[in-house]
């Protein structure tokens, strides 16, 4: 009986071997795949050479983003500021308009509770 529970463990124990050694080559394989992306490369080569344009652009977001908070300053009306959130398509032009919401209602509420003080006192 002991004779067959160690061929039994000997075999179990290869079989354990086998299972790692082909789960360590499919790491292996999938690393290797991963480290070698030929796409990779030369995509750094097209934006190296698209910098200058990319970075014009990006002035160009800044300005406009600059121009649409001013704009924003002058809207009291939130229906108003959410038309504006639904539109907007940049996620940073979404983000000032939330702000800016998110300001007005401070204000309301602030109003709300000075005149309530007012108002009780």
């Amino acid at each position: 009986e002991a004779t067959l529970d160690l061929a039994e463990r000997r075999r179990i124990r290869s079989a354990i071997r086998e299972l790692q050694r082909q789960e360590l080559e499919r790491d292996e394989e999938a690393l290797a795949s991963k480290r070698f992306r030929p796409e990779r490369g030369s995509h750094r080569q097209d934006d190296k050479e698209n910098w200058p344009r990319s970075r014009c652009l990006e002035e160009e977001q800044q300005m406009a983003l600059a121009a649409l908070s001013r704009q924003l300053e002058t809207i009291t009306d939130v229906e108003e500021l959410t038309k504006l959130l639904r539109a907007a398509g940049e996620y940073e032009e979404r983000k000032l308009i939330r702000a800016a919401i998110r300001k007005l209602r401070a204000e309301e509420i602030e109003g709300e509770a000075l005149s309530s003080c007012l108002r009780g006192g």
